[in-house]
C-alpha cells in the first residue's frame, strides 16, 4: 500500500469569483484578507440562499 505524501500542496477547488482569495490571522487575532468584506458579502448574497428567510412571504426578491 502506498502512503500519501504530506508535503503536496494542492489548490482547493473554488468558485471562479473567489480565485486568489486568501486570509490570515495575525498575532493580534485580526483577520486580514485579499478581498474586502464588501466584496465577500456581495458574493455571498448572490450565491447563498438564507435558510431563515426562505419561508417568509413578506420578502420578495
Amino acid at each position: 500500500m502506498s502512503k500519501k505524501k504530506k508535503n503536496e500542496k494542492k489548490d482547493p477547488k473554488v468558485h471562479e469569483e473567489l480565485k486568489g482569495f486568501e486570509f490570515q490571522i495575525n498575532s493580534f487575532g485580526e483577520i486580514t484578507s485579499t478581498k474586502s468584506v464588501e466584496e465577500i458579502n456581495k458574493f455571498l448574497n448572490k450565491n447563498v440562499k438564507d435558510k431563515k428567510l426562505k419561508d417568509r412571504k413578506d420578502l420578495d426578491e
